[in-house]
This record gives structure tokens, sequence and C-alpha cells, in this order.
């Protein structure tokens, strides 16, 4: 008994074969070709959707968008993982008609069609509900909280604010105690320089700036919070602790499991957001008339609202 065999590597054949071949009818990435180019992408305010008469060719915007759906789907979602997968892929190339660009192409594309993406989301949920795929029965709606690129220690209210002025405020005086006695050296015992805590207390002074700053903001802050990396993230608890974050509500329909709605917050609780994602998802589904019962889900020890279509 030997083993399967497979074509040699250094096998000529007289016609070669088309990446056309490597892909099956029913593959997922046709769907994602036809949808794209089913799209009017001048309509949805993709940039370079017209192509410009002078200047480098950029690449089709539809291009892109394919190679952004394609990563979502494939939960692929660095830049240099996608730029990566462009050229060694068979199915991103039969996609992208192997095109490769670089991640700082895809990542901008990303960035400078964030709303036309967003309408993209709403024609697939469009083309669900004329294709029956939404059952409008039974919707559940749950939140998630997901991690920011904010660190906690970069996220201030008044009470965190006052310690951090505290702090620096009793680092400061001590530096000045320290600089009082510089002269006074004990043998044996090296001081810190004159010069060295001058330049620790000028930092200090500045962080103290910085910090009257962030104070300014959070009078203006609606929820009295700041966050610097992530200005939309809040602090929020989770399993795993207490850390800056985003709340996700999304609303599941029961008959294939597809999104309906979905939104990102920044409350700290899913309390009062029931409301907002039940009117995204009745105006997706078209529904008139809707009943809310409130459940509880045993499985996951987390609350599963529910929305019903009255008959």
């Amino acid at each position: 008994m030997g083993y399967i065999e497979g074509e040699d590597r250094n096998q000529m054949v007289m016609f070669p074969e088309t990446l056309n071949d490597y892909i099956r009818e029913d593959n997922p990435v046709r769907f994602i070709a036809a949808f794209v180019e089913s799209l009017d992408l001048k309509e949805l305010n993709f940039q370079r959707a017209v192509p410009n008469q002078r200047g480098r060719n950029p690449y089709h915007p539809g291009m892109l968008l394919s190679l952004y759906i394609y990563g979502y789907l494939n939960r692929i979602r660095s830049s240099r993982k996608l730029e990566r997968e462009t050229g060694r892929n068979l199915e991103l190339m039969w996609l992208m008609r192997k095109l490769t660009p670089d991640h700082k192409t895809i990542a901008d594309f990303r960035k400078e069609n964030l709303d036309a993406i967003a309408g993209v989301c709403r024609r697939f949920k469009q083309l669900c509900g004329e294709m029956g795929l939404f059952g409008g029965e039974l919707i559940g709606v749950d939140g998630s909280k997901f991690r920011a690129v904010n660190s906690k220690e970069r996220s201030f209210n008044a009470r965190r604010l006052e310690r951090a002025k505290k702090r620096v405020e009793q680092d400061i005086d001590e530096y000045l105690r320290e600089l009082d006695q510089c002269d006074k050296e004990e043998a044996g015992i090296e001081q810190p320089t004159a010069e060295g805590l001058k330049e620790k207390i000028e930092k200090l002074k500045q962080r103290q700036g910085k910090y009257e700053q962030i104070g300014q903001e959070l009078s203006k802050s609606e929820d009295g919070q700041v966050s610097l990396t992530d200005p939309d993230s809040r602090l929020m608890k989770s399993r795993q602790g207490t850390h800056s974050g985003y709340n996700a509500q999304i609303a599941v329909d029961s008959k294939h499991k597809l999104i309906v709605a979905e939104d990102v917050c920044g409350a700290r609780s899913d309390r009062g957001q029931l409301a907002n994602i039940a009117k995204q998802a009745k105006e997706v589904l078209g529904s008139r008339a809707w009943r809310l019962w409130p459940t509880w889900d045993i499985t996951t020890a987390r609350t599963l609202r529910i929305a019903r279509r009255n008959p």
C-alpha cells in the first residue's frame, strides 16, 4: 500500500489552468464579487469612485471593498495580514484579479470610507430582506463590551484627575526638598544633582499643565469622563475588571441568525439601550406593531431581550 500521490511540481501542461478553475461555483467569493459589482459606489460616496484625470491611477474602490468584506468574513482585520493574503491566497487572487495593494492603501481605504462602508452594510441588510432571509418574528438583542486601545491610565474622571494632580504635587514637593539638601552630601552617598532635580520638576509642572487641560475637557464632558487615546471609549466594568472600551449592541434575527441592527456606544450598562436597537431593527424589518418581553438566558447568565412581532 502506498500513499495518494500528487502531481509533480515540475510537470508542464499544454494549456495552463486558470484561477477560475480553482474557485468553485458555490464559493462565497463569487457572491462578494457579484454583490460589490451591483453597488453604485458613486452614490454611496466612496472616495475615487470616479478616477482623477491626472496623477497616478488609484485602485478601484470596488476592489478594496471586496478585500475588506473578505477580511470581515474570514476574521482578518489587520491590513498587513490582508496584504500578505493577497499574494498567497487563491481566493483573494481571484477576487482581486492578482492585485496586491500595500497595507497602507488598505488602511487608508477603511479610514477614508467609513460612512460609505456603513452604507454598504445597510444595502446588504436590504438585500437580505428582499431575499426573505429575515424571519422578522423573533429578535434577540444583547450587548457586549469590547476593549479600546485606550489604556485605563489614560482615562480620567473627576476623581482620578484629582488623585493624579495630588500625586504630581507630592512629587514636586519631594524634589524641592531634595533640591534644598543637594549641597549636603554625605560621604560615600551620591545625591541627585541640582540640574537633574530641576529637570524633573519642570517635567512635573508640564504634567500639571496637561492635567489642567484635561480638567477643562472634563467640565465640558456630558458623562464626566475623558479618554486621551480613544476619545469615544469609556471606563466600563466587565468580567475581566474595569477597562476602557465600547458597548456594542447587536440585534439578531432567529431565522438564519443574521444581524439585523447594530450600534456602538459609550454607555457603561445595557440599560436604556433596548429601545434604540429595537427601533433600528424595526426599521430594517419594516414591522409595524411590536411587543417586547425581557427574558433571562440561563446558559450565559446575562439578560437577553426579545422582541416579537404581533401576528
